[in-house]
């Protein structure tokens, strides 16, 4: 009787234990921000090429600016870098800026030959980030473009850089160099190789990170994710090696070819310090090139760093949320915006 009784007791518990976890509150994800667009953006019928021209009869550029529902970064942009900044009347002087949904049905004429929805426009330009801002010269053809979150000062490099029409002499990479100024030192890390020779340290995965001395965001960057014990652990499956992108030095990039670190960043179009650029086995898979918040950031590195980019090709975000859904399911909150 008592063995019995003992029985049914450890056997309530099980189940009671259980049903607790079948019906554990799952997290919730938390830190998305709506962006309240200025009224100043222009109401456009989305016929691209008839707003070019209008813009060009006004001495102006047009700005695509591509966003999400609830996208943080956008929230930031919009608040930081367009309605408050100490240059919005230069924005609107000089450009016309048209906000496009990236996962919007609505139609756009890009030109007289193509018409598609704003998401298979941001499947066009191969949206990995949001915003994408994409500037368009007097003839609609793309001269610039920033994918992501850019600080407040280097938001203005890039908005000089069209408004001066500076894309017809020079690549946004070679004006930013030019206009380079600061002293930042370079960092210690305890994970951080030197290296002139990319090529052979590209069979396993390989982040890359590349700063200058007039890196605005640097330190911010080793103070806060390069310190953090799980991005620290994330990194032991990388080769992580730094690159001075101002430099001369020899350097065999990942293809084998000689070159600089100078003339490898202008090559991939880097305009944003710091930048990593993440590798395997010989290819490019991802680039962090914004500020990213720290889910993000993290995420980004573990989904090429334990290769998940072998069962979600090009499609960080179809991982992402994958992972999300892990997360929440064990009763964790996800936060978009720390």
């Amino acid at each position: 009787m008592r063995k019995n009784l003992l029985t049914t007791l450890i056997l309530s518990l099980v189940l009671s234990f259980a049903s607790a976890q079948l019906f554990a509150k799952e997290g919730k994800v938390v830190g998305g921000k709506m962006s309240v667009h200025p009224d100043w953006f222009k109401e456009s019928f989305l016929d691209i090429g008839e707003d070019v021209m209008e813009a060009s009869d006004e001495g102006k550029h047009v700005m695509l600016f591509m966003h999400l529902n609830g996208c943080p970064y956008c929230y930031k942009m919009v608040e930081e870098n367009i309605k408050n900044a100490p240059y919005t009347d230069f924005i609107k002087q000089n450009f016309d800026v048209i906000s496009l949904n990236i996962r919007g049905d609505r139609e756009v004429a890009l030109n007289e030959e193509v018409s598609l929805t704003e998401k298979e426009l941001a499947e066009r330009f191969k949206v990995m980030y949001t915003p994408t801002i994409v500037f368009l010269s007097p003839d609609n053809k793309v001269v610039a473009r920033i994918n992501g979150y850019r600080s407040v000062p280097d938001f203005k490099l890039v908005l000089n850089y069209v408004e001066e029409k500076a894309y017809e002499k020079q690549r946004l990479t070679q004006y930013v160099n030019d206009k380079k100024s600061g002293n930042y030192k370079f960092r210690d890390h305890p994970q951080l190789t030197q290296a002139d020779n990319l090529q052979k340290l590209a069979d396993k995965p390989l982040a890359v990170l590349l700063e200058d001395k007039g890196c605005l965001d640097c330190d911010k960057l080793h103070d806060g994710y390069l310190a953090s014990p799980e991005v620290r652990n994330i990194l032991k499956k990388y080769s992580f090696v730094r690159l001075d992108t101002l430099s001369e030095d020899k350097l065999i990039d990942i293809d084998g070819n000689e070159t600089t670190a100078k003339a490898w960043a202008d090559k991939l179009g880097i305009s944003y310090r710091p930048a990593i650029i993440l590798f395997d086995r010989h290819k490019e898979v991802a680039r962090i090139q914004s500020m990213l918040y720290s889910y993000h950031f993290t995420e980004l590195l573990r989904y090429v760093a334990e290769r998940h980019y072998e069962k979600y090709p090009d499609d960080f975000y179809g991982w992402l949320d994958t992972r999300t859904a892990e997360i929440l399911k064990a009763g964790k909150d996800v936060d978009f915006s720390r």
